[in-house]
C-alpha cells in the first residue's frame, strides 16, 4: 500500500470511529453531513482476514429487511465491507439502540431494479455515486435472522 494509500485509510478508518462514537453515544442519532441520512453500524468480518469490523452505513428499509448500496461513494472499486459479506454473509447491525443478527442476499434482476429506483428516488446521494462510475452499485439485502 502506498503512503498516499495508507494515509487515506487512517484518515477513513478516524472519521468513521468518530461516527461510530457519536451513534453509540446517542441512541443511533449522528448530526452533521450524517443527520439526515438513516444510518446503521454493520458488525462484519473480513474476507480474507477473518478481522472483525464495523462500518456506518446509510440504509433504506423494506419490510423487515435492510438495505446498502454497495457504492464506495462512486469510487471504480466495490467497498471491503461488500466483499466481506459476501464471503460471509452472517453479520449483525446496530439500529438505534439494538443490535439485530442478519443474513446479507445480494438483489437480482427486478428486485435490485426497484430497489435502486427506490435509492435513486429517496437520495441524491445514492444517483451522484452512479454517475461518478461505470461499474454496476451492487445491492446487498440483510435480512434479520429470527431467534
Amino acid at each position: 500500500m502506498s503512503e498516499q494509500a495508507a494515509e487515506e485509510s487512517a484518515r477513513r478508518q478516524a472519521m468513521n470511529q468518530a461516527v461510530i462514537d457519536e451513534f453509540r453515544g446517542n441512541a443511533g442519532v449522528v448530526g452533521g453531513f450524517h443527520a439526515q441520512i438513516p444510518l446503521l453500524l454493520l458488525h462484519h468480518v473480513g474476507a480474507k482476514s477473518g478481522a472483525p469490523y464495523v462500518t456506518p452505513l446509510a440504509y433504506l428499509e423494506a419490510g423487515d429487511a435492510f438495505v446498502l448500496m454497495a457504492a464506495n461513494g462512486g469510487r471504480d472499486r466495490h467497498p471491503g465491507w461488500y466483499h466481506n459479506l459476501v464471503a460471509r454473509p452472517l453479520a449483525a447491525i446496530e439500529i438505534n439502540d439494538r443490535t439485530i443478527a442478519v443474513t446479507a442476499r445480494e438483489a437480482e434482476g427486478e428486485e435490485w431494479e426497484r430497489l435502486s429506483e427506490r435509492a435513486r428516488q429517496e437520495s441524491q446521494l445514492f444517483e451522484g455515486f452512479e454517475s461518478r462510475t461505470a461499474r454496476h452499485i451492487p445491492i446487498l439485502v440483510l435480512d434479520p435472522i429470527s431467534a
